[in-house]
């Protein structure tokens, strides 16, 4: 199988639970690669993402490594076949790797769960609230550049659509809310299209009211995506050069706890609509 230039995080992600599930069983790499019959420096590749590895050899290691998490085994084995091309590798060499990759992310997640504190999540935008938001980038980006980004961020959102879509539960703070990006025609819009996208049966929002003080990340934006099994979850955070994704358990449980506590204090469903209901309606 050839060598990639450039794995994607997916590909990279396969690559770190081979390396975590051969060092928890304490199998040497050369004694990995014999196993699978490749060289040290192949090993070290596929534990990079940079080459692929059949779900033959994986499951060879994972017998070698005793691993006896059948579901997660074959969770990883998933992850090897290979998957239709997806939409966003349209936009390869033309958008940051990030961006596609958060677009993967979404893409293979069983249920999603985010939270914002200034921004609209992206998944749920409109196209007019998009485009405020990528006008306001330093350094502002070329005119292609953004329109490609809005018609990637447009591509993003159909992974809600249809009978195969994840779950989403989506905790807004009042104060993205309350933000006017693109001026109050557009902010309206976007309000009315959150109570428009909150009435599907797989999609709930919920809302932080100023009131309900203070809470841990606040002011950091969280996309959690649920795995075939929770070893293969993923945290997704924004930063000011590009998307971060966690995958550490540590960090796992760190997220999830503070999503946990965000939505104890947000306010339920229908009330968070009426929420959006009353600030829209007073734009």
């Amino acid at each position: 199988m050839a060598s990639r230039t450039s794995p994607t995080e997916r590909q990279k992600r396969l690559g770190r639970e081979l390396r975590k599930m051969r060092l928890a069983a304490d199998v040497s790499a050369e004694a990995a690669a014999g196993l699978l019959g490749v060289d040290r420096s192949r090993l070290s590749n596929i534990e990079q993402g940079i080459r692929a590895i059949s779900e033959a050899r994986l499951r060879t290691l994972a017998h070698a490594c005793a691993c006896q998490d059948q579901a997660y085994v074959e969770a990883l084995a998933g992850m090897v076949k290979p998957a239709r091309r997806g939409w966003w590798e349209r936009y390869r060499e033309s958008l940051p790797e990030g961006l596609l990759d958060i677009a993967e992310l979404e893409a293979n997640a069983l249920r999603m769960r985010t939270a914002h504190s200034v921004h609209i999540p992206g998944i749920l935008q409109t196209s007019d609230h998009a485009l405020a938001v990528f006008r306001v980038v330093v350094p502002a980006l070329p005119e292609h550049e953004v329109a490609l980004r809005l018609a990637h961020r447009v591509e993003r959102q159909q992974v809600l659509d249809g009978a195969a879509s994840p779950g989403y539960v989506g905790v807004i703070h009042e104060a993205a809310l309350r933000m006017q990006f693109g001026g109050r025609k557009v902010a309206r819009a976007q309000l009315d299209h959150l109570l428009t996208v909150s009435e599907s049966h797989h999609i709930t929002l919920r809302v932080i009211p100023f009131e309900a003080g203070a809470f841990p990340g606040a002011g950091q934006t969280v996309n959690y995506a649920e795995g075939p099994v929770p070893q293969l979850d993923t945290v997704q955070v924004d930063s000011t050069h590009g998307p971060e994704f966690l995958y550490e358990e540590e960090q796992l449980a760190k997220y999830r706890s503070h999503l946990d506590w965000m939505e104890r204090i947000a306010l339920p469903p229908q009330k968070s609509r009426d929420f959006i209901h009353d600030i829209a309606r007073h734009l």
